[in-house]
């Protein structure tokens, strides 16, 4: 199992990475747009576009590892009111119900991604294809479903916070 929680962590971690990085492009390509434009007069074609599929990069990529460092607001005032068998009980159907959602966005994003490429589907100014940023979301709504299964092991060991 530990084996689990490491592949679960690094994947995330690694995913983190992956957005940061677009985070950072999307910083450096605007600020180098608006000096091309004011300077210049001679602006990034496709900026628009591409700093679109970045920031979706930025939101799919960051979210497993933002819960598992639970970073994300959590309004549990209330649970902790509860005992604590009654708090692994919400934590646990919570967990679930957020594994069923994560697995359908992901089993969509892989059929959306799919029909982007079959019809060729591409950026009106640049030209990129659409779909490996489908395919992207996919596999980082598995890993989100991934990080909620190693919760309910947390939970069930009694390692949970």
């Amino acid at each position: 199992m530990t084996g689990f929680l490491w592949f679960t962590e690094k994947t995330s971690k690694l995913m983190d990475i992956i957005a940061y990085t677009a985070l950072t492009s999307i910083m450096l390509l605007t600020v180098t747009d608006v000096v091309l434009r004011r300077f210049f007069n001679a602006p990034i074609v496709g900026t628009y576009e591409i700093v679109g599929m970045l920031g979706a990069i930025v939101l799919g990529f960051g979210l497993p590892l933002s819960s598992w460092l639970r970073s994300l607001i959590y309004v549990d005032f209330i649970v902790k009111k509860f005992p604590q068998k009654g708090q692994d009980i919400i934590n646990i159907t919570t967990r679930i119900v957020v594994i069923i959602v994560f697995l359908t966005i992901g089993y969509h994003m892989i059929q959306y991604g799919t029909e982007l490429m079959v019809s060729r589907e591409v950026s009106m100014t640049r030209r990129i294809p659409f779909y490996p940023i489908a395919y992207g979301l996919a596999i980082s709504s598995f890993v989100q479903c991934l990080v909620h299964v190693v919760d309910i092991i947390k939970i069930f060991g009694g390692e949970y916070e």
